[in-house]
C-alpha cells in the first residue's frame, strides 16, 4: 500500500488502544497523528489538515459525537475541514449507537471490539470515495425536487434541504435514475466505495434519515423495496 500525502486523524483516549491502531495503520504505509483528547485534535488538525478522522473513546459526556458535530459545524475550515470523512469507533454494536453517530455526520461507524483489518478495509473504502473524481454533471430534477451536483445543494419546491455530505450523495445517486431498484450492495459499492459489505447498516440508516428530511417536503422518497434495496420514487 502506497503512502498518502495527508495523515489520518487518530482520537482515542486510551493511549494503549491509540498507540497500537496507529502502528498498525503505519506499518500499512498511512500516516497517522494520534490525538489522546479534542483539545490535542485540534492542535493537530490546523497544521496537518488531516484527509480523515477515525474518533474512538473520549473522555467527555458525549465523546467522539461532540468532536464530530464540531467538525461538520466549521464550514468556513477555521480548524477542520467539515466535509472530511469521518470513522466513528463505538461503545456497543446496538442500532441506537450507530445512528447517533450518522446523525452527528459519521460516514461511518465500527462498534468495540473491532478487528484491525475490518477497520482498514473501511478506511480503504472511505479513501477511495474521497479521492475519486467526480463525472461533470449537471443538475438533475425530479417533479418539484432539484439537485444540483456541482453546488452542492438539493431543493424542493424550492425550498432548500438540510443535508449532510452522505444523505447528499445518496439522493443524488437515486435521483439520477429515479425509478430504479438499487440493492443496497449497490449503493455502498457505489457510494460508500465498499468492496465487502458484510453486515453494515449504512445504507439503511441515511435512507431513513433522508425519508425524514424529504417527508417534510411531502414526499416518502426513498422509497424501501423489502428485500432489495431502495428507489427515490
Amino acid at each position: 500500500m502506497s503512502a498518502v500525502v495527508a495523515p489520518i486523524l487518530l482520537v482515542e483516549s486510551d493511549r494503549r488502544l491509540g498507540e497500537a491502531m496507529a502502528r498498525q495503520l503505519a506499518a500499512d504505509g498511512y500516516r497517522v497523528e494520534l490525538a489522546s483528547n479534542a483539545r490535542h485534535a485540534r492542535v493537530l488538525a490546523a497544521g496537518a489538515r488531516p484527509r480523515l478522522a477515525v474518533l474512538g473513546r473520549l473522555d467527555s459526556p458525549r465523546g467522539a459525537l461532540a468532536l464530530l458535530e464540531e467538525i461538520r459545524s466549521d464550514e468556513e475550515g477555521r480548524v477542520w475541514d467539515a466535509g472530511m470523512p469521518a470513522l466513528v469507533i463505538g461503545a456497543a454494536a446496538g442500532e441506537l449507537d450507530a445512528l447517533r453517530a450518522f446523525e452527528s455526520g459519521a460516514d461511518d461507524f465500527l462498534p468495540v471490539p473491532i478487528g484491525y483489518l475490518e477497520l482498514r478495509a473501511r478506511l480503504a473504502a472511505l479513501l477511495r470515495r474521497a479521492d475519486r473524481p467526480g463525472p461533470a454533471m449537471s443538475v438533475v430534477e425530479v417533479g418539484p425536487l432539484r439537485v444540483d451536483p456541482v453546488s452542492r445543494t438539493a431543493t424542493f419546491d424550492g425550498e432548500p434541504l438540510a443535508l449532510r455530505r452522505m444523505e447528499f450523495e445518496l439522493l443524488l445517486h437515486l435521483a439520477c435514475e429515479p425509478d430504479r431498484v438499487f440493492t443496497r450492495t449497490e449503493l455502498l459499492c457505489s457510494i460508500w466505495g465498499y468492496r465487502s459489505t458484510g453486515s453494515t447498516r449504512t445504507v439503511d440508516t441515511h435512507a431513513s434519515r433522508l425519508r425524514i428530511k424529504l417527508r417534510r417536503a411531502g414526499r416518502r422518497w426513498p422509497v424501501t423495496v423489502w428485500g432489495v434495496g431502495y428507489r427515490l420514487r
